[in-house]
């Protein structure tokens, strides 16, 4: 089977399968960029990207898969999500290292804004990440601008449509970089109704002749900077879909999993287990 098949047919985001499990690893508590969705927190209560009940060392982390796979055998993905981005820092390929070596069989899937992912594409590859998810909420500077209110790259911090078009730049080069791998290789968009919903089809055929496999759209849920937006309706969110779907296959049964989800998704969730703590969720969205 090859890896592309083996995704197909294991990993919960790819395939249409509904008993195939992942774990999420909460290592990575910093982020280099400023989404205005983006509410980053530690807590047990909301049901969200952008949260864990705690933030875990790379060695931590294995035992906590070794914890969880005792839990659900059914787990054939780590992910690492957040909670904040996983190429700000060293953290996520320190720990997908080491979950090589214990356990060479999971699935190794990864998070990322995109922002580092062109300069450090040849250490995923290197790494043997098998497949990543890109938030791409723009290809427009003065649309993401909207979005996006500032990026830390290379030890300065740039605002505006200037920190739009590095953001949307390393992007794009990124994912041709890791697809040169042939690594797979899925989309996020944020659908913002008074910003970014007649952009769609502009990201879609951006991202597609970039390499991307997959484009899932995420409603938003108005909060922090974008308080004052509407959450995008059932019949926008599929037109939007059926827009991007001319241009690239697109993901329709997203979760939208908190930073240390573990276990089926959609079923039972084993986090509480695993992580130890008592998990009370409700029901809230932010995408980071």
């Amino acid at each position: 089977m090859s890896i592309n098949e083996k995704i197909k047919e294991l990993h919960p985001c790819f395939g249409m399968k509904k008993n195939n499990g992942r774990i999420h690893l909460p290592v990575c508590p910093g982020c280099n960029i400023e989404c205005n969705f983006c509410d980053r927190k530690i807590n047990d209560t909301e049901n969200r990207p952008g949260v864990a009940s705690t933030i875990l060392t790379p060695d931590e982390s294995v035992d906590v898969v070794g914890r969880a796979i005792q839990l659900c055998p059914d787990i054939h993905v780590v992910g690492i999500a957040g909670p904040g981005d996983t190429l700000a820092s060293n953290r996520a390929i320190e720990t997908f290292r080491l979950i090589r070596q214990e356990h060479p069989d999971l699935l190794k899937c990864m998070s990322t804004n995109g922002l580092l992912l062109a300069e450090r594409a040849d250490e995923l590859i290197e790494l043997g990440i098998d497949s990543l998810t890109v938030t791409v909420n723009a290809v427009d500077p003065k649309i993401l601008a909207q979005i996006v209110s500032s990026i830390y790259w290379r030890g300065k911090k740039y605002a505006g449509v200037e920190a739009a078009k590095i953001l949307i730049k390393n992007q794009l080069d990124g994912i041709r970089s890791v697809k040169r791998a042939d690594v797979t290789v899925k989309v996020n968009t944020v659908l913002i109704p008074e910003i970014n919903r007649n952009h769609i089809k502009d990201i879609a055929q951006a991202v597609s002749e970039a390499g991307a496999d997959m484009y899932n759209i995420i409603p938003l849920i108005p909060q922090h900077k974008l308080a004052y937006c509407t959450e995008p309706s059932c019949d926008e969110i599929y037109a939007a879909r059926q827009e991007a779907e001319e241009y690239i296959d697109v993901f329709r049964h997203c979760q939208r999993c908190r930073a240390d989800a573990v276990g089926i998704p959609g079923q039972r969730d084993f986090a509480e287990q695993v992580y130890q703590k008592r998990l009370n969720l409700k029901d809230t969205f932010s995408h980071g």
